[in-house]
């Protein structure tokens, strides 16, 4: 069994990405990092730069998990990279990690977290950052 992490950087994709660590080692299962972006022209704050994948590749190679780091920017949404590798996987369990948000920002702008909530058939655990 896999236990999935759908990572940005930023301080929930942190929370997500510790939670999913804390849960693999407690269940000896496999940890698989996705960073996800559709790509395109404009900087999307959701993808990992250089840096940023080194460091994350680095704290699994030190937490002595079966762990790896997979980004994709290949045109498709993150929730559609999600769901292939829920579908593709073993997934256990999907830990996402959630900002706050005003009400009026939730009805405007939608919400990742909403649409992977509503269509993986696997548990999802949403964390929030500290």
């Amino acid at each position: 069994m896999t236990i999935l992490v759908a990572y940005a950087p930023r301080p929930e994709g942190q929370a997500a990405l510790d939670k999913g660590l804390e849960i693999a080692k407690r269940r000896q299962e496999r940890l698989v990092v996705v960073n996800a972006s559709p790509g395109g022209q404009q900087d999307d704050p959701s993808k990992s730069d250089v840096q940023d994948v080194e460091r994350v590749e680095k704290l699994l190679a030190e937490s002595g998990l079966n762990a790896e780091f997979k980004q994709f920017v290949r045109g498709k949404s993150a929730v559609a990279e999600i769901e292939g590798l829920v579908d593709s996987l073993q997934v256990s369990l999907l830990i996402i990690g959630l900002r706050k948000r005003s009400a009026v920002g939730k009805l405007i702008l939608g919400s990742v977290a909403q649409d992977i909530l509503l269509s993986v058939p696997c548990p999802v655990l949403a964390v929030k950052a500290a």
